[in-house]
């Protein structure tokens, strides 16, 4: 079978529970009292149940099984769900009542097929009660516990059930088990390609007198292509360590033991590999197997530079009026200045304040990218004629550089 079928092993207990107590009171001595139901559901007579002797089966919860909570099936596996299940079973006389003499010899005899049961066997059952519970690794277990007075009042409650004296009992350990991925792997020591066993020679674990590097600050904290760059930590003396800034892997230029240095490769300036803004940077130490133990992270910033902000095409709005707003083309030139991806904006500043805010450029005229754009200044955001500021921001990172940009038209 397979263990989705554990999906339907709550149910299959009660089936099991339901058949077994019919085996055992179906045939009894002359001076028992016999049955021929076992009912499933809250202790109270359904509408119709009509005069026959029977018993009830009321689960009245389901909890989380505490010994075998972690417990897998093999190792490797995630773990199952282990439940434990509890019942109170309920005795009714040919009247549909539970509080005669007749009713309380049947809950007796009841407990005594219970006690017999104990741990449960799967043998004669029908194919929907065995194939949910088949798999359980281990024996059901039925034990008695009490059904105090308190637990009895909590459950019967309402203006529509009585108080009836019942039994309570726990069945343990139900599985339910979905058919999830193991965790297993290969057997170290065997060489599969060969079908061999090479026993040590296969074990290549490299030990290390580190755990690795870490880092705790970076110097300066944003920082321009070409800059030198300096990190500060713990084991930075380790050999073979390189720097990996967002996903660009640069070389280390000086150590010791809490401090390195690297170059932002002024190769990055082609524009293809990187963006400005900010990006995560890692410390990481190659092994002899190959692989790379990374440090933690820390987030430092890549600058734009803007080394040109050049006006065209001024014009005035209103061009008999000296004083009129100018619209122009500005072209703008540098390095990493942003992609059409990237969060580009380009602000003009005068007098302590940014006066036009401008985030759509044309980049169409640059031959390397990220080195050119052009911003075009229309009727509507035309500036006021004079000396502006240009603030370069991408991806949060701003230009060093400032340049002025004379907006008046001749």
């Amino acid at each position: 079978m397979a263990l989705a079928d554990t999906g339907r092993a709550i149910g299959a207990v009660t089936r099991l529970l339901q058949a077994r107590l019919l085996d055992a009171l179906s045939i009894v001595p002359p001076q028992a009292v016999s049955i021929a139901k076992v009912t499933i559901g809250r202790p109270e007579p359904p509408a119709g149940a009509g005069t026959d002797r029977r018993l009830n089966l009321f689960l009245y919860e389901v909890e989380v099984d505490g010994h075998l909570r972690n417990t897998p099936l093999d190792e490797g596996q995630p773990p199952p769900l282990w439940l434990s299940l509890h019942y109170l079973l309920t005795a009714f006389d040919a009247d549909g009542e539970s509080d005669t003499i007749e009713a309380h010899e049947l809950l007796g005899e009841a407990a005594l097929a219970l006690q017999a049961l104990n741990f449960f066997s799967l043998d004669g059952l029908p194919g929907p009660s065995v194939q949910p519970l088949v798999d359980n690794p281990e024996l059901l277990k039925l034990s008695f516990e009490d059904a105090s007075s308190e637990l009895l009042g909590r459950v019967m409650q309402g203006s529509d059930e009585h108080y009836r004296c019942s039994i309570g009992f726990e069945v343990r350990p139900i599985l339910v088990a979905a058919p999830l991925p193991a965790a297993y792997s290969l057997l170290v020591g065997v060489d599969y390609s060969r079908d061999a066993v090479i026993g040590f020679d296969g074990v290549h674990i490299p030990v290390l007198p580190s755990i690795g590097p870490r880092i705790s600050a970076v110097e300066p904290d944003a920082f321009e292509t070409g800059d030198t760059v300096t990190i500060e930590g713990e084991d930075l003396h380790l050999d073979d360590l390189s720097v990996q800034l967002g996903t660009v892997r640069l070389s280390v230029t000086s150590q010791t033991p809490s401090r390195l240095t690297f170059r932002v490769d002024p190769t990055l300036e082609d524009g293809s590999r990187i963006s400005a803004g900010n990006h995560p940077i890692v410390v990481g130490q190659t092994l002899s197997t190959g692989r790379t133990r990374k440090s933690n992270v820390i987030a430092a910033g890549v600058r734009p530079r803007l080394d040109q902000a050049v006006p065209s095409q001024l014009a005035r709005v209103v061009p008999a009026s000296a004083s009129s707003p100018v619209r122009g083309v500005v072209t703008l030139s540098g390095i990493l200045l942003g992609t059409a991806d990237d969060d580009v904006y380009a602000a003009f500043y005068r007098d302590g304040r940014v006066v036009r805010l401008i985030d759509d450029f044309d980049r169409s005229g640059a031959a390397t990218p990220q080195t050119e754009m052009a911003l075009t200044i229309t009727d509507d955001t035309a500036l006021e004629p004079g000396d502006y500021n240009l603030i370069l921001r991408v991806n949060g990172q701003q230009a060093r550089n400032a340049p002025v940009v004379r907006m008046v038209a001749p």
